[in-house]
C-alpha cells in the first residue's frame, strides 16, 4: 500500500483575498486525477495549527512571507515547501530552510494576466497616456496624437513567465520584440535575444523598456542611470519586475527632465510607498500598486493545478519544473 502524503497549507492569519480553502483544494484534486492519490491535506491559519502540522507534514504550500516568519522550525518529515509566489528574492539567501528540502515557486500562475497587464502598459506608454494623466492633474488640455504600435519596437528584459507572455502579446500586434536574458537564448517572440552584458546595444532603438526579470544579486540596479540615458526622448519604460532592479531615482530624474516620455510601474522600492515619496510627484508617471500579475478567480486554482504537476514529477523520481535554484535565486 503506499504511504499516504501529508501536505499541509498555511495560509496567513485573517487572509480574505487570497485564501487557499478546502474547496479549492478539493477542486484541484479533482482536476489532477491519479496524481492526487494517497493524499492528506490540513489546513490552518495561527501558530497552533502550524506547529501541529509541521509533525508530520511531507509537504508544506504557503507563503513567502509566512516560510519567511516561521522557519527555521522543527519539521523532521517535511519533503519540499510550495510559495505562492514566483520570485522568492525575500528569501535569499534560503537559509531557513534546510538543504535537504526542496524549494518550490508558482511560475506559471501569473503568466495570462500579467501579459494582459503589461501590453495594457505598453499602450499606455505608446499613447502617452502618463503624460496625459499628468496635464490631467494639472488641469491642462494638452492634445497628444500617437501612431500605432505596429512596427514599434519594445526591448523586454527578462523572458520568463511574465517577460515572455508580454513580449508574445507585444509580438501578436506587430511589435518588433527584442529579448533580453541571462543565457541570450532564442524566444518565439522575439526577432532576436541578447544577454544581459549586451543590453546597452539595443536600447537606442527601444520604443519601450519593459522590465520583468527576477531580482537577484546580478540584476540588483541592473538597470542604471547610463542605460536608461541610452534610451530615445520618445521611449517609457515599464516594469512589472521588482522596484530595486532598477535606478529609481535616476528614472524620476529622467521623467522630471522630460528626458524619457513615460512610465508605468507596479513595483517600488519601498512597498508600499511612503507618504510624501517623490514617485507620487514624478511628473509623467503611473503607479499600480503592485496588483499586475494576481487574479483573484484563477490565482489559487492555478498554483494548485502547479502543486499536483510538480507532484507528479517527483513522484516519478523527475526534476519537479517548479524547483527553485538556491543559487540562481529562481
Amino acid at each position: 500500500m503506499a504511504q499516504t502524503l501529508h501536505v499541509h497549507i498555511q495560509n496567513p492569519s485573517g487572509e480574505t483575498q487570497f485564501p487557499i480553502t478546502p474547496a479549492l483544494w478539493d477542486e484541484a484534486k479533482a482536476r489532477a486525477g491519479e496524481a492526487a492519490r494517497d493524499l492528506r491535506a490540513s489546513f490552518a491559519d495561527d501558530d497552533a495549527g502550524f506547529a501541529a502540522a509541521m509533525g508530520t507534514a511531507d509537504v508544506l504550500i504557503t507563503w513567502t512571507k509566512e516560510i519567511k516568519a516561521r522557519f527555521p522550525h522543527p519539521a523532521p518529515s517535511l519533503k519540499w515547501v510550495m510559495a505562492t509566489s514566483a520570485g522568492l528574492d525575500r528569501l535569499a539567501p534560503f537559509d531557513m530552510l534546510p538543504a535537504h528540502v526542496k524549494l518550490l515557486n508558482n511560475s506559471g500562475a501569473h503568466a495570462v494576466k500579467a501579459g494582459e497587464w503589461g501590453l495594457m502598459a505598453v499602450l499606455m506608454i505608446a499613447n502617452r497616456i502618463p503624460t496625459l494623466v499628468t496635464a490631467q492633474r494639472e488641469s491642462r488640455w494638452q492634445p497628444i496624437f500617437a501612431r500605432s504600435v505596429a512596427g514599434r519596437t519594445a526591448v523586454i528584459v527578462g523572458l520568463g513567465d511574465l517577460g515572455g507572455s508580454i513580449a508574445a502579446r507585444c509580438a501578436e500586434l506587430g511589435m518588433t520584440v527584442i529579448g533580453c536574458s541571462a543565457s541570450g537564448r532564442t524566444h518565439p517572440a522575439c526577432v532576436r535575444v541578447v544577454t544581459s552584458e549586451n543590453l546597452d546595444t539595443v536600447l537606442p532603438g527601444a520604443d519601450v523598456l519593459v522590465l520583468a526579470m527576477p531580482l537577484t544579486p546580478k540584476t540588483r540596479g541592473m538597470i542604471t542611470r547610463g542605460l536608461l540615458s541610452l534610451l530615445p526622448m520618445h521611449a517609457g519604460v515599464v516594469n512589472i519586475a521588482r522596484g530595486s532592479v532598477i535606478d529609481q531615482d535616476a528614472l524620476c530624474d529622467m521623467l522630471s527632465a522630460g528626458r524619457i516620455s513615460g512610465a508605468v510601474l507596479d513595483v517600488f522600492d519601498p512597498e508600499p510607498i511612503p507618504p510624501g515619496h517623490r514617485l507620487w510627484r514624478t511628473p509623467n508617471l503611473v503607479i499600480s500598486p503592485h496588483v499586475s500579475s494576481d487574479d483573484p478567480d484563477t490565482y489559487n486554482p492555478r498554483t494548485l493545478d502547479i502543486f499536483f504537476r510538480n507532484l507528479a514529477a517527483w513522484r516519478a523520481g523527475e526534476q519537479m519544473p517548479n524547483e527553485v535554484d538556491r543559487a540562481r535565486g529562481y
